[in-house]
């Protein structure tokens, strides 16, 4: 299975993998609008959700952000470098897509799972619940213990960071930041190793 998954990542084109990631996003901004709009009594019980002018969006957002990618290049450094392997999605993505595409990416993903994993299924259901869901809905590492373990437990930090803020723009903050820096990560080390 994860062979085959593989050879499917080799096969898609970078058009076609964005293409992809793209309609991936918007169903799950879909999705949220859907659940959002049964779960929640009113819009504004929504928007509640997103305090702009707090200090721990930079606080505890960023520095959390900071310092689980600064945990992951350390292990990356340590690590066989199998453990990291996703079956090459995450390469693909990110080896040659301007820092602008980058961000906008990484903004992209953060704000659409973050509104459906925290806003929506955590507020309703609860950490646990939003943290397997989240971990499941990322299949591709099912493959790899590693990134399976890593996936489940920086699901519950983000879940534990939410409920701690009750605000969805650090959580928000934070994915962006892990997902940009690996990103940059991702495309640099493909630059220095040609």
């Amino acid at each position: 299975m994860r062979d085959k998954y593989s050879d499917i990542v080799k096969e898609l084109t970078d058009r076609e993998l964005l293409f992809h990631l793209y309609l991936t996003q918007l169903l799950l901004l879909v999705i949220s609008l859907i659940l959002g709009f049964l779960l929640f009594d009113s819009f504004s019980d929504f928007t509640a959700l997103f305090k702009w002018a707090d200090i721990n969006i930079i606080i505890i957002g960023g520095t959390a952000g900071i310092i689980v990618v600064l945990i992951d290049l350390a292990l990356m450094r340590v690590l066989p470098s199998s453990y990291y392997d996703d079956g090459g999605l995450n390469n693909k993505i990110f080896r040659s897509p301007s820092l602008f595409q980058i961000a906008f990416i990484t903004m992209l993903v953060a704000f659409s799972e973050e509104i459906l994993f925290r806003g929506v299924i955590q507020t309703n259901f609860g950490l646990i619940v939003s943290s397997i869901i989240f971990a499941l809905v990322h299949y591709r590492y099912l493959f790899n213990w590693f990134l399976f373990l890593n996936v489940v437990l920086l699901s519950f930090l983000i879940g534990f960071v939410y409920y701690f803020t009750e605000n969805l723009v650090v959580t928000i903050l934070m994915h962006f930041i892990i997902d940009f820096l690996l990103g940059m990560s991702i495309k640099y080390r493909n630059q220095y190793n040609r």
